[in-house]
């Protein structure tokens, strides 16, 4: 029973597309969709007037779209930087843990108290100004991640070169910034 209900539900749902066409609507997704400033292409292209984040940021000419791809570049390099600038703090904030994990377990010791330590494995305790700036540097990497999302979803070829030249780059400079942190992770 649950079987025929599964297969005549999955038949209704292939079959909707279909109804759904003959109210005149042309439901086909072969060409762009139209835009209130231009058409998105929905195919790799090198063609003109892509939006890139904001209706008014639309490269109409070449030298604009060089623009667009030269600061497309420097923003993937900058996300390089903020994960090689997270990493090495992720690596700071561990070792000064540690070091008054240390401390700490030496004054235990010399009063006759058993140290717990940091040991392998263990989670730091919360110590605020590093989880605040762990978050925030988070966020930065988010926005970026999702900035470049964004950008290469318009399949501009011109921005999706840019973007992983400067991805490129970016770890080429600053990928072994704190790499023994970013191999524990």
């Amino acid at each position: 029973m649950v079987p025929a209900t599964i297969l005549a539900l999955g038949l209704a749902l292939c079959a909707a597309p279909a109804r759904a066409a003959e109210n005149g609507m042309d439901m086909s997704m072969d060409g762009g969709m139209s835009m209130a400033v231009g058409t998105m292409m929905t195919t790799l292209h090198f063609s003109l007037g892509d939006t890139l984040w904001f209706t008014g940021w639309v490269p109409q000419t070449k030298g604009a779209l060089a623009g667009a791809c030269v600061g497309l570049f420097i923003l993937a390099v900058v996300d390089r930087w903020v994960a090689a600038v997270r990493r090495m703090c992720e690596e700071q904030w561990m070792r000064s843990t540690r070091a008054a994990a240390k401390q700490r377990d030496a004054k235990g010791v010399e009063k006759g108290r058993i140290g717990l330590g940091l040991g392998l494995g263990r989670v730091p305790p919360p110590l605020v100004a590093h989880d605040v700036m762990r978050g925030v540097i988070h966020a930065l990497q988010a926005l970026l991640g999702y900035a470049i999302m964004l950008a290469v979803m318009t399949f501009q070829g011109g921005f999706i070169i840019a973007i992983a030249g400067g991805l490129g780059v970016g770890e080429a400079l600053y990928g072994r910034y704190g790499a023994s942190a970013g191999a524990a992770h």
